[in-house]
């Protein structure tokens, strides 16, 4: 849904994701971290999107193959992964979304106003139109 909104609304909207792994999700944070590990092998999206194929399945055996059947270079990703590299980073996301008032996902933050769950494609077109208009009345 977010690549359609992206190709529908080019040039006038700007996706920001955030890191805010749930607590209750033990494997969670790891898979976070993995994620941008695969990142820095211009992999990130790709392995994004199929830890939410495979949810819950993020032992540390599993992220490893996801990297691997994804091209990802296997020593690289694996020492980033043991390593903690992202561990702050994905905090930091944490901590920033708290603060914002976040208490579960999806959120989306449209012009600022927060959008809730999981919402069909036409919600946000219709908050992204509004969004729009306010900012050309300005």
């Amino acid at each position: 849904m977010l690549d359609r909104v992206l190709k529908e609304y080019p040039g006038q909207v700007r996706l920001v994701f955030k890191d805010f792994p749930l607590d209750f999700h033990t494997q969670a944070r790891p898979a976070h971290e993995a994620a941008r590990c695969a990142g820095e092998s211009g992999k990130y999206w790709e392995y994004h999107d199929r830890l939410f194929e495979v949810q819950p399945e993020f032992a540390r055996d599993d992220l490893i193959r996801y990297a691997t059947e994804l091209g990802v270079p296997g020593d690289g990703f694996v020492r980033c992964l043991d390593s903690d590299r992202f561990k702050g980073l994905v905090e930091a996301d944490v901590q920033e979304g708290r603060q914002a008032g976040i208490r579960g996902t999806p959120t989306f933050f449209i012009n600022g106003r927060p959008l809730l769950g999981a919402v069909p494609y036409e919600v946000f077109k219709e908050w992204i139109e509004e969004a729009l208009k306010e900012r050309a009345r300005k």
